[in-house]
Formats: structure tokens, sequence, C-alpha cells
């Protein structure tokens, strides 16, 4: 048994712990630029599990122009020491800037697929459950409409089949194939 028996696992567990909470704290981010419904159950409890971190930024870093600017100070944060526990653990080695840069891709990234599994998820429970009030259906119609509405502008439903979905689906896809390489590459450049 070499090693990777033991660290496979606790990088496996670091990842999803770090990786939870990351989430959290970028729909905290997304779910208030959205302006989704603070008194739903779901914000409620996004925002109870991010507040004892948040509030005590919010008196170093302000928001700025309605955005939740420590929310995204904390989630580049705790991305940057997942990626620099990540690679300690795996490697021995001390890497702060590959942990710094790093964080933005693997960030954006997360915002890419947020979006993207937001209108999955939502497509799938319009077929589910159509009209019927869930709380979680609320909020995604709520995070989703940025992303759907310019696009069902231009795909009108046919036939009462709403295409537009697939096509931000397809569009957030290529977007991420455009943008997160690059990215990879300049934070390659720059640590190297």
């Amino acid at each position: 048994m070499g090693a990777d028996y033991a660290t496979n696992p606790l990088i496996f567990i670091l990842q999803f712990l770090f990786g939870v909470y990351i989430l959290i704290v970028l729909l905290r981010f997304f779910l208030q630029l959205t302006r989704a419904d603070f008194y739903n159950p779901l914000s409620q409890f996004i925002v109870k599990v991010t507040s004892p971190v948040l509030v005590p930024l919010r008196r170093i870093i302000p928001s700025m122009g309605g955005m939740d600017i420590p929310a995204l100070a904390l989630a580049w944060a705790l991305k940057a020491l997942e990626l620099f526990l990540v690679v300690l653990i795996s490697t021995g080695a001390l890497a702060p800037g590959l942990a710094i840069f790093g964080a933005i891709p693997g960030l954006i990234e997360l915002c890419i697929n947020i979006f993207l599994y937001a209108i999955i998820i939502q497509a799938i429970l319009s077929w589910v459950s159509p009209g019927a009030y869930n709380p979680a259906a609320a909020l995604l119609h709520t995070l989703t409409a940025p992303v759907l509405r310019p696009v069902q502008r231009l795909i009108p439903p046919i036939s009462g089949i709403d295409l537009s979905p697939m096509a931000a689906i397809v569009g957030l896809i290529v977007l991420k194939m455009l943008i997160i390489p690059p990215l990879n590459q300049l934070v390659a450049a720059l640590v190297s």
C-alpha cells in the first residue's frame, strides 16, 4: 500500500467539503445578484450557513454596486486554500502562486457549472411536476432567468416546446470550452 492509499481519500474529503461550501457561497452571491426571494427556505439555509463567515468579512470588504464582493472574496480564498492543501498533500510542495492564481479558473468553471446544472434541473422539474410550486424550483427559475431570458428572445417556443434551455446549455458548455483552457494555460505560465 502506497502513500496514495491514504492521500486519495483525504484529498477527496477535502475537495468535497471545500467544494460544497464554495458552492453555497457562490449560490448566495448569485441569489443576491438575481434578487431571489430571501424568505424562501433554501435562501434562508444558504444565508444561515454562510453568515458566520461573511458577516465579519463584510466589516473589512464592502459590497459594491449591489454585488456581494465579500462572498466572491470568500469563495476565491476558500478555493485557493483548497488548491494549496491538495497540492501540499499530494506532492508535499508548497505552491501558493498556483493556489492563488489557479483558484480563478476553478471558480469561473464552477460559476458556469452552477448555471448549467440549474438549467438542467429546472428543465427536468418542469417535465416531472409542471405548474406545482416548489421552493427549489422557484429559486432555480430566479437563478436561471438572466441566462434563459436572452435565449428565449432569440428562440421562442415552438408548438409549446421551449428549446431555450437546450440552447443555453450548449452555449454554456461552449463558453466553458473557450474560457477555461486558456485561463489554465495562463495560470501555468504565471506559476512556472
